[in-house]
């Protein structure tokens, strides 16, 4: 049985199921849609710094020639970069990444003109599905004639809109890895004034989750700050819409302190949030605050809706840290236009520049929010079959009251997405599948960073014996 399935955010799975066929298959498919509805003849084609990412490229522009489309090649760059050209173009856009998953995995994300696809996009996707398609090869080893025009105009989003000096007085870590914005994200907290020191780029791939973090990358992390001599220390995942940031002591930030920073920076009144970011959100000034489900597709309709109900501003992100800008935002005097995708340069650039313009260190920028703590983590390798048998059982309050009655007692439960529960003492835990893998999350708050860990490894353990 193939691997391939639609996620949070675009097509997933492992490399062998992806590779050749499949991609074509499901490439030619999104491409028949957008005939269907008399929609794009322009593909522009990006991919991250995976092994597999140019060659599954390079059948996803065959599957666009056969469909009769224009081909454009951006190279490897950010997937918000790759949505902004799309955009510029009025084209659809196919960006080739596993964003944060291992190296054995890859996936595709679609763009048309106006954005991401939406879940009823997908749907349409897999229905347009014609199995027995094969590509015929081209004999190209790269999908077109190369357009880097595409990252450098999506730098000069940024050098157009903050100050040449925001960042000045500051000293970065630009964590590389295998961040396909490593080096534009070196280059361009250099123009924006800071002290730049690159650190940890590596030859191979590797998998940066934002939100579950990998003890040989918090190590990496806790050694690099170690030193003292930076202020902070920022990177991203894969395809560079997921921001990653730590303190000047090395301790990580959360995605949704990040994006309440950046919302606060940019002076926005309605904020979108999947369910898994902190309530802290509610107590930190905004005009309103709406929840949904886990996803960028379901925080885009709630940022639209927001804006059809007359918000003047909005913006959304997730708990992993992606910034969606949802409507046009100025800054000292410049304008910097709205970008409805998940973003990983904006929440950096922003959160720094509060902080320095602040004259704040980044701890204590966080610590006066008062946000709580959280934790986050996963049982690896379970299938969609237990998990979804897993909550099914959850969602029955017999059950749910004794699951959980060595830890207290259920006060609310969200069933928005997966079961999230408020328990006494401002503490909340929620399980949830991943949309990405084949992998059951857990999400803890809690008022301590201790007590939201051991609520956490409690929450994993009493899965993993359910389950």
């Amino acid at each position: 049985m193939s691997s391939l399935k639609f996620g949070t955010s675009g097509l997933r799975g492992l490399v062998t199921d992806l590779e050749g066929g499949s991609s074509y298959v499901y490439a030619s498919a999104f491409f028949r849609t957008i005939a269907a509805d008399g929609g794009e003849r322009v593909v522009v084609i990006g991919r991250d710094l995976r092994a597999s990412s140019l060659g599954i490229s390079v059948t996803v522009a065959e599957a666009a020639a056969a469909a009769g489309l224009r081909v454009i090649d951006a190279g490897a760059l950010p997937t918000p970069a790759l949505a902004l050209e799309a955009m510029r173009q009025s084209a659809c856009a196919v960006m080739v990444t596993g964003s944060h998953i291992p190296d054995d995995r890859n996936g595709l994300k679609f763009y048309r003109a106006a954005g991401e696809i939406r879940k009823t996009d997908e749907a349409a996707i897999v229905a347009a599905l014609v199995p027995t398609e094969r590509p015929v090869p081209s004999g190209r080893t790269t999908p077109a004639d190369p357009a880097p025009e595409a990252l450098a105009r999506y730098c000069d989003r940024y050098r157009n809109s903050f100050p040449a000096d925001v960042l000045r007085g500051l000293h970065v870590a630009v964590y590389q890895q295998s961040s396909v914005a490593r080096d534009l994200l070196t280059e361009l907290l250099a123009a924006h004034g800071a002290r730049v020191s690159a650190v940890g780029r590596s030859q191979t791939f590797e998998p940066i989750d934002t939100e579950a973090h990998r003890p040989e990358h918090i190590a990496f992390i806790q050694e690099t700050m170690a030193s003292g001599t930076f202020d902070a220390l920022v990177t991203t995942d894969g395809d560079a819409d997921r921001p990653l940031m730590a303190d000047e002591a090395g301790r990580i930030l959360r995605g949704d302190v990040l994006g309440l920073v950046t919302a606060r920076y940019l002076g926005i009144d309605t904020v979108v949030v999947p369910v898994t970011a902190g309530s802290v959100l509610e107590r930190a000034g905004f005009r309103q605050v709406m929840r949904t489900k886990v996803g960028s597709p379901f925080v885009i309709a709630g940022m639209e809706q927001a804006r059809r109900d007359g918000a003047d501003s909005v913006a959304g992100f997730e708990a992993n840290g992606g910034f969606l800008l949802g409507s046009d935002v100025s800054l000292a005097g410049r304008v910097l236009p709205a970008l409805p995708t998940r973003d990983a340069v904006l929440p950096i650039l922003a959160t720094l520049a509060d902080a320095r313009t602040r004259e704040e260190r980044l701890s204590a920028l966080v610590s006066a929010l008062d946000a709580g703590e959280t934790g986050s983590d996963r049982l690896p390798e379970i299938p969609a079959e237990r998990s979804d048998a897993f909550l099914a059982r959850l969602s029955e309050a017999a059950y749910l009251s004794t699951f959980l009655r060595p830890i207290g007692t259920p006060q609310a439960v969200d069933q928005q997405d997966g079961v999230r529960i408020e328990l006494d003492e401002g503490r909340t835990i929620h399980f949830r599948a991943s949309g990405n893998a084949p992998e059951l999350r857990c999400y803890t708050e809690a008022r301590s960073a201790a007590d939201a860990q051991s609520l956490l490894r409690w929450g994993l353990a009493a899965a993993a014996a359910a389950i």
